[in-house]
């Protein structure tokens, strides 16, 4: 029981920070000196940026969310908690080391080894949440109610995110890649807040035998233990 609270608050703590970080981001985005949806999102993280504070503060808390959704999963959900855990990971690798001014990637820009470092670090972040919602997808442990949101944010996430990639290689900065950009943080939000949500309303909905890897107790499963006939 003492388990399920914790993993209870953990998801709690992580729906607080996908709220809080993905506002933070949004405000930064919107109200910094950044050219819009034409630009990538990091753009409002650039050092002269004046709502530079604001945006790395947001990215920080997405961080934290992450490695809250990674604690508050079922111990049966590993792959996708250490996918979470990257994923945490590289977003504050995202966070410290900030692109130059348009935060330029190649083929069609030349990129600094910051600019490298950011690029890589924010694609690789990315990945690893959407990697985590199909290890959910795969887990069928993990309950019906986390697969099912899993999947409905992979079905999103998987085509935009190669979609994202393919604009990326093929056309290069500008408002395609701008809106896709968007569109695919704004549906790994949803999923974070979601699955969230999901485990503070509903917790694991395994037992502490399972979690722990303890085999099943299969005359519980059926109905409780039989006992002999007594004869009359």
């Amino acid at each position: 029981m003492a388990d399920r609270a914790s993993r209870r608050v953990a998801a709690a703590g992580a729906a607080a920070c996908v709220l809080a970080g993905a506002v933070a981001v949004t405000v930064a985005v919107i109200a910094g000196p950044g050219p819009g949806p034409t630009g990538y999102v990091s753009e409002a993280g650039v050092a002269d940026s004046g709502y530079a504070g604001a945006y790395r503060m947001g990215i920080f808390t997405l961080a934290a969310a992450l490695l809250l959704l990674a604690g508050a999963l079922p111990a049966v959900a590993r792959a996708a908690s250490v996918l979470l855990g990257v994923g945490a990971v590289a977003t504050v690798l995202s966070g410290t080391v900030t692109c130059s001014a348009g935060c330029p990637l190649p083929p069609f820009e030349a990129a600094t080894v910051a600019d490298l470092v950011h690029g890589g670090a924010s694609i690789a972040a990315t990945a690893a949440v959407v990697f985590a919602m199909l290890a959910l997808v795969c887990c069928p442990a993990a309950g019906a109610a986390l697969r099912r949101v899993a999947a409905v944010g992979a079905a999103l996430a998987l085509p935009l995110a190669g979609a994202v990639g393919l604009a990326m290689l093929l056309v290069g900065r500008g408002t395609l890649v701008g809106v896709l950009e968007r569109v695919l943080l704004g549906a790994t939000a949803a999923w974070g807040l979601t699955t969230a949500v999901v485990l503070v309303r509903r917790g694991p909905r395994l037992t502490h035998s399972v979690e722990e890897g303890a085999p099943l107790n299969t005359e519980v499963l059926k109905g409780g233990p039989s006992f002999p006939k007594r004869r009359l």
